[in-house]
């Protein structure tokens, strides 16, 4: 590919098209994927490594990867070997440079280093050559400043495992050239990947995004509203989310994960949102990584979890029940049709456990004058399809929390306890993803369709943060953040600008919207 780029966009194009050879610096896990990932794309594959004799275990261990995937049926036979023709072994980091359109960078996660192999590489790469860093951490634009020219010096953070995950994030630092971030866009589409531009802020824009989820479980935690198995439990089968964050903090480690919130938090200046966790901290100080050490937010023997079993209740006397508010027609029906007596009068009997369903407080028994001793709460996120949530308080009479519980668990819904707070388990965290998701879409740090693609792609949610706050309603999300902000008082649950104000307006989470700037024409 060579040739003078007469605009950006034939520059973006040319490049794009016509990149041919990758050099890969790093054969750790990361390396490797990408590796893995460029050859199978077409790309010839340049490994390269301090030590020769780590490059050349990668390059076998790749090859081993292409057979396995022969003998599953997801490659050809002709194909795994045409790849394994495009990995080209050479050693040092440095090795004379021939042709060669794009260096991916991915040794281990130190500013000086990748400084100082960057500023090596500026003097022995080809003019057209871009460099990429697939650091998850470090900001691209201090990386960048050392060279003489940071313009063709950008981000490429792939996730691991890099053939399946199908994100990466395309990092543009302050001063890389506008041509730069789109032609990288265009080739990981060309090997197969989703890119999203993302910026280059703490986090980026999926461990960003992520915040939400695990600062706000960790805050749960710390009040002692739930135990971890409640709220992975509540995460897993109410939010719909495919690992819930207590297991998912396991696997990363905590070890990973904790620096990564106190990287984040501090990187914005202490933003409440992203507050780390004294928890996080005290794990991390004791060595509980998770998984990795056989002991985190859970116990795991032969790396299998060990997870407490579900309720059950003990043997009660029947009592009847009375629901108050908007699901007393839902939940009065699933609890008759489960053989539980429903009272449908204006008020409770004297002996009837009262249910109640609050969305964003924790008042409800006490504002509508209901006896507190017979109350109990469950959570209506979720239309009381799955999981049942139930919310006890310190003054509920025990024999009537039994009655209560007993006639949930008729239903045949899993149901899990858990103390009285300003919002149910549920309500607080998706209120929380969806609100770091706003606040990044309101900073305009990245398009409101990227946030979502990185998120789902990303972290595996079933739903993007706005998408999500879109479909559940952006003034129930507001609801729930306001009864949070206004009965603790904590500007971690400070409603971010962008939902308020779309809220207000009537207008999607999902739209960027565009401000009139003709008014005086």
């Amino acid at each position: 590919m060579r040739g003078e780029r007469t605009s950006e966009e034939a520059t973006v194009e040319q490049w794009a098209r016509q990149a041919t050879t990758v050099r890969v610096i790093g054969t750790g896990a990361m390396g490797r994927g990408i590796a893995q990932l460029a050859a199978a794309g077409g790309l010839t594959v340049e490994l390269a490594d301090i030590r020769m004799e780590a490059v050349v275990a990668a390059t076998e261990y790749i090859g081993g990867m292409f057979d396995k995937l022969v003998s599953k049926g997801r490659m050809t036979a002709e194909d795994a070997e045409a790849a394994k023709g495009r990995l080209r072994p050479v050693g040092e980091p440095l090795t004379p440079f021939q042709d060669c359109d794009l260096v991916v960078e991915a040794v281990r996660e130190d500013i000086e280093s990748k400084r100082e192999l960057f500023t090596s590489l500026e003097k022995v790469c080809p003019k057209h050559t871009i460099l990429v860093t697939n650091t998850s951490s470090l900001q691209v634009t201090a990386i960048a400043a050392a060279l003489e020219d940071p313009s063709r010096v950008a981000g490429l953070h792939f996730f691991n495992p890099v053939p399946l995950m199908r994100l990466v994030e395309v990092i543009p630092g302050a001063r890389t050239a506008e041509w730069v971030p789109s032609a990288l866009s265009d080739l990981v589409r060309r090997l197969g990947h989703e890119p999203v531009v993302a910026p280059d802020a703490p986090g980026f824009l999926v461990n960003h995004a992520g915040r939400g989820l695990v600062t706000e479980a960790l805050q749960i935690l710390s009040e002692g509203v739930a135990e971890p198995v409640d709220i992975d439990r509540i995460a897993r089968d109410v939010l719909g989310l495919k690992m819930g964050p207590c297991e998912l903090l396991d696997l990363t480690g905590m070890d990973v994960s904790h620096p990564v919130m106190e990287s984040i938090w501090t990187g914005f200046y202490t933003e409440p949102r992203f507050r780390p966790s004294r928890i996080g901290r005290a794990r991390l100080e004791a060595g509980l990584y998770g998984r990795k050490t056989g002991e985190g937010f859970y116990k795991y023997v032969d790396d299998a979890k060990q997870e407490p079993p579900e309720v059950t209740v003990p043997p009660v006397e029947p009592r009847p029940v009375w629901v108050h508010g908007d699901v007393r027609e839902a939940l009065g029906a699933l609890l008759s049709t489960s053989g539980v007596e429903v009272e449908s009068g204006d008020e409770p009997s004297d002996q009837a456990v009262v249910l109640v369903a609050p969305f964003g407080q924790s008042t409800v028994a006490a504002a509508e004058s209901l006896p507190l001793d017979r109350t109990l709460g469950v959570d209506p996120f979720g239309g009381f399809f799955t999981r049942l949530t139930v919310m006890v308080h310190p003054g509920l009479d025990k024999d009537a929390g039994r009655a209560g519980l007993a006639a949930l668990s008729a239903t045949g819904r899993d149901v899990s306890i858990v103390r009285d707070a300003p919002a149910p388990v549920a309500q607080r965290l998706l209120a929380s993803i969806v609100n770091v998701g706003c606040g990044i879409a309101e900073q305009r740090l990245a398009r409101p369709q990227d946030i979502d693609t990185a998120v789902r792609l990303g972290l595996g949610y079933p739903r993007g943060p706005l998408e999500w706050g879109e479909h559940e309603g952006a003034n129930r999300i507001l609801q729930i953040l306001r009864g949070l902000h206004e009965t603790t008082g904590d500007p971690r649950y400070r409603p971010s600008t962008w939902l308020t104000e779309r809220a207000m307006l009537g207008l999607p989470l999902t739209e960027t919207g565009t401000i009139p700037t003709d008014l005086t024409s």
